[in-house]
């Protein structure tokens, strides 16, 4: 089977194109065709390993401390089921899934075995194997995260780096939820913002979200970059701070400030459940979700995928397609895919 792999944390050139083994799945696993993945700042992170002091050392001992242990990354996928261990119970030969693969990683290849208890589901019937690729890993966290700042219907919700692939289903899902919505993030993402459902918009490099004198029930910072102690005064009583990347100094202080205030903070790390990526898949198909897909790549194109993601100028999702020989990492037929007006369908020349 083909592969992206690397062997070495550097920069995209690190990535290689092989050809390696085909996996058998256990008898608790199943094995997935991959048709589509796609190319995440947590995959960046990982490659370059580039993380907060905080975490390096204890990632550095999980993901390999001279070299990476797993050699292939990719955090979602989606494709079919090519065969079941003869334990798995949930899914047979020929289902159409998409998954997290979590701390496993594997997307990058054309076959992974995953087992059948991790976050995999049924693919939406709306969606492509492209379109469902661009769920699993955002949608997971950006539940998780809003779920833990108890989000209810007449909220006011303020997401902090709304226009990533965490953001911008999160300003879906707190749209959905019946929340008032102000979303941050770069001028260039500001109109796709507007687009998905949020009410108020800003450009961080014009306003800072703080000094606006408002009040928020949730403050969901996804890139871990709001100023704290403003942030916190943003915050209602019994309001909750969220922070999906925190700082040593902000996991201290936020400690401190749950213990002896009404407000919260939440830094806990999301666990990847298939009944949520279920809970994801229904909404999607009653159309309350859409995925923001900015790039489509193939696969020999991965390493120009990751450095458009380190670029910051993506919006949304990098898809990259492992089924599609057209030279683009497009869908080769659109006839089934629910097709979103959020997308802007750019492929690299």
């Amino acid at each position: 089977m083909k592969a992206i792999v690397y062997y070495k944390y550097g920069s995209p050139d690190v990535l290689e194109l092989t050809e390696l083994e085909k996996p058998i799945p256990n008898d608790n696993e199943v094995l997935i065709r991959t048709k589509a993945t796609t190319a995440t700042s947590g995959d960046c992170e990982i490659r370059s390993f580039t993380f907060p002091i905080l975490f390096w050392l204890p990632l550095r001992i999980m993901f390999g401390i001279i070299k990476p242990k797993k050699n292939i990354l990719g955090l979602e996928l989606a494709g079919e089921i090519e065969a079941v261990g003869k334990e798995v119970k949930q899914f047979k030969k020929g289902d159409q899934v998409f998954a997290c693969t979590s701390g496993r990683f594997g997307a990058y290849a054309e076959y992974t075995t995953l087992p059948e208890k991790y976050a995999i589901a049924i693919k939406p019937s709306n969606m492509s194997f492209e379109e469902a690729a661009s769920v699993p890993s955002g949608g997971l966290n950006a539940l998780h995260y809003l779920r833990k700042g108890n989000i209810s219907k007449g909220q006011k919700v303020l997401i902090n780096g709304a226009g990533g692939n965490f953001g911008t289903i999160a300003v879906q899902l707190a749209k959905y939820f019946g929340t008032e919505v102000t979303a941050v993030d770069s001028e260039d993402k500001l109109d796709m913002l507007r687009e998905i459902g949020a009410d108020h918009v800003i450009d961080y490099a014009k306003e800072d979200f703080t000094e606006r004198g408002k009040k928020y029930d949730i403050i969901f910072d996804v890139v871990g970059k709001s100023p704290f102690s403003r942030s916190i005064r943003s915050l209602k009583e019994n309001g909750h701070y969220v922070i999906a990347i925190p700082s040593l100094f902000k996991i201290l202080r936020g400690l401190w400030i749950s213990k002896t205030s009404s407000k919260k903070v939440i830094f806990e790390f999301a666990k990847d459940m298939a009944e949520d990526l279920i809970f994801l898949k229904e909404l999607i198909e009653k159309g309350a979700i859409k995925p923001v897909i900015d790039r489509y790549y193939p696969m020999k194109q991965m390493a120009e995928a990751h450095r458009y993601v380190e670029s910051g100028r993506k919006k949304g999702n990098v898809v990259v397609s492992l089924a599609n020989n057209n030279g683009t990492g497009k869908p080769e037929s659109n006839k089934d895919i629910n097709k979103s007006e959020y997308r802007s369908d750019i492929a690299p020349a």
